[in-house]
């Protein structure tokens, strides 16, 4: 079934079954063989390599910051990253293992009984800490469910780390800094992460508040820039495909539109970020445009696809009238 799928006319209702819509690109998209890391990025990361610390990761949603961890775990050779997604209600104690106090509770009650260790659920830095020494060191700690495979390393994602409470950093300190942690639960076990094979540890923040000064330093920065046009076009071909390094007049018709709509003058409250970027891409293609077709030849085709970009009803207002302003010029 050809673009568009939904027509919105009863009439059209399909009667030979259901229709076959297309496969998730973000498969694509996210693959870490196509993320293309700016020069100071790859710097920062090495530092932090070299000197085992924590790599802080700022800047503008969708500038890569997630994807470096799944990149440089692709690249080193090791599994996914382990991930920690931060909420407001993130406690220190979450990210490294939970402990479902209320079923062991319930269990004793009932006579089932149980040790403390079955009902304790290890998260992304207790089982990089777990993974990092052999099995038979820290067997006294794995449960039923833990696939211990063997002493590794792993890339730790702490996601968003800002979205946490004030405290959530600062109860992370020594922690952080000495891999470790203590599980009260368990005899307050102190349970130190193998000194050969030490987690390597990736932080995001959208710098939606400040972190303790003791937590930065204790880690290596970066703030990731916006990608210029010429970076931008790269991530792209790599990302979407079929744009070649020649004869791009859709690509760049398509930049020009996106940098207008993310100047400040544009009055857009939300500017759009690379995974938009690419998602539109993957839709003009969808929908019939060329890399040899200027994107100004099929204007249609931009006001049906700037729900793509435009993510609030005050923004795509004023998005229509840029993008008429910017056909009429070409």
């Amino acid at each position: 079934m050809s673009f568009p799928y939904y027509t919105g006319n009863p009439k059209n209702r399909r009667e030979s079954g259901p229709a076959q819509l297309p496969g998730s690109r973000r498969a694509k998209q996210t693959d870490p063989k196509g993320y293309i890391p700016d020069p100071g990025l790859v710097d920062a990361v090495n530092v932090a390599l070299l000197l085992g610390q924590p790599l802080l990761l700022t800047g503008e949603p969708g500038t890569g910051k997630t994807q470096l961890a799944y990149s440089l775990a692709w690249e080193l050779g090791y599994d996914l990253p382990l991930i920690f997604e931060t909420k407001s209600s993130s406690a220190s104690r979450d990210l490294f293992y939970t402990y479902d106090a209320l079923s062991h509770f319930r269990a004793v009650q009932t006579g089932a009984g149980g040790n403390v260790i079955d009902y304790t659920t290890w998260n992304a830095m207790g089982v990089a800490i777990l993974r990092s020494r052999p099995e038979p060191e820290v067997k006294q700690w794995l449960n039923g469910d833990f696939k211990h495979g063997g002493a590794r390393r792993s890339v730790v994602l702490i996601d968003e780390i800002d979205k946490a409470p004030r405290d959530f950093p600062n109860d992370l300190l020594n922690e952080v800094e000495n891999l470790y942690f203590r599980v009260p639960e368990l005899n307050n076990a102190r349970i130190d992460a193998g000194e050969e094979l030490r987690p390597i540890l990736v932080l995001t923040s959208n710098s939606e508040k400040n972190l303790p000064d003791a937590f930065l330093r204790r880690c290596v920065y970066y703030n990731i820039p916006f990608p210029d046009k010429g970076r931008l076009a790269e991530i792209v071909m790599s990302r979407v495909g079929g744009f070649e390094k020649s004869a791009n007049r859709l690509l760049d018709d398509a930049l020009d539109l996106f940098f207008k709509l993310r100047e400040s003058s544009s009055g857009l409250r939300k500017k759009p970020a690379t995974a938009e970027l690419i998602g539109w891409l993957l839709m003009l293609r969808e929908h019939g445009a060329t890399s040899d077709q200027p994107l100004r030849e099929n204007g249609e085709s931009v006001f049906k696809s700037l729900s793509v970009l435009v993510k609030s009803a005050e923004d795509q207002m004023a998005a229509k009238n840029i993008v008429e302003n910017w056909l009429k010029l070409g």
